[in-house]
């Protein structure tokens, strides 16, 4: 009979960051790393099709690399709201999974547009932690030898407020029009990849209305978008295929 395998045990390493910092591992709490080896050898290896339940109109395919629950949920939480840098670098690989799914089949250049934060948030957090998490996706692709940037494309206009709480309808409407593309940043990127596709990428996919309003701004100005990627997807609204 096979035996269980027992959890990894702390390291100096862990009773270090302990010791000194005070740290824990956000998934299951054990002093230490912030994210120990047990919980994240047991991130997701596999990114799926995650439609929001209802879909917004027109929507473009949802990917994403897990549901938003257990670790992964404490992971984007613990990176936006609680500003721990040293959980970047794991959603950026879940981050890579997502938009590597997204571009099967694809072999021209694609851009990583960031789903843009309000700028009271960006000061507030002192973090545009969606921004930080779809660079260093992009430099993790590179390395394989895939033709992926990271651009910040987008811009939110005055009058959006957050998000938090409200349902579907009154997200669509939060969003609606929200979302520009300035000029500037196009003339960049018409000049440097001129046969661009566009991932949009974003931490969670709730109902997918942050992610449609990203894609109308983008489609506004001429702008191909291929898919949405994301690190997880909110699992009471989306139906992995």
């Amino acid at each position: 009979m096979t035996q269980p395998v027992p959890p990894a045990r702390p390291t100096l390493r862990d009773a270090y960051a302990d010791l000194v910092l005070g740290g824990a591992c956000v998934g299951c709490a054990r002093p230490g790393r912030l994210l120990c080896p047990d919980c994240r050898a047991g991130l997701p290896t596999v990114a799926r099709t995650a439609w929001p339940t209802p879909s917004p109109p027109g929507l473009v395919r949802p990917v994403a690399a897990a549901p938003y629950d257990g670790t992964v949920k404490q992971l984007v939480l613990g990176l936006k709201e609680r500003r721990l840098l040293g959980l970047a670098a794991p959603l950026a690989r879940l981050m890579a999974l997502a938009v590597r799914e997204a571009m099967t089949g694809v072999d021209v250049p694609v851009v990583l547009v960031p789903v843009p934060s309000r700028p009271s948030s960006v000061r507030e957090r002192g973090l545009d932690s969606t921004y930080v998490v779809t660079d260093r996706a992009a430099r993790l692709l590179r390395r394989e030898g895939r033709q992926v940037a990271a651009v910040r494309l987008l811009r939110t206009r005055p009058g959006v407020v957050d998000q938090a709480g409200l349902d579907a309808a009154h997200r669509a409407a939060n969003l609606a029009g929200s979302m520009t593309c300035p000029s500037p940043a196009l003339r960049r990127l018409a000049r440097r990849r001129p046969r661009t596709l566009v991932v949009i990428c974003d931490d969670v996919v709730t109902t997918g209305s942050t992610a449609r309003e990203a894609q109308r701004a983008l489609e506004s100005v001429g702008l191909r978008v291929l898919a949405v990627a994301a690190v997880a997807a909110t699992a009471k609204r989306s139906a992995a295929c």
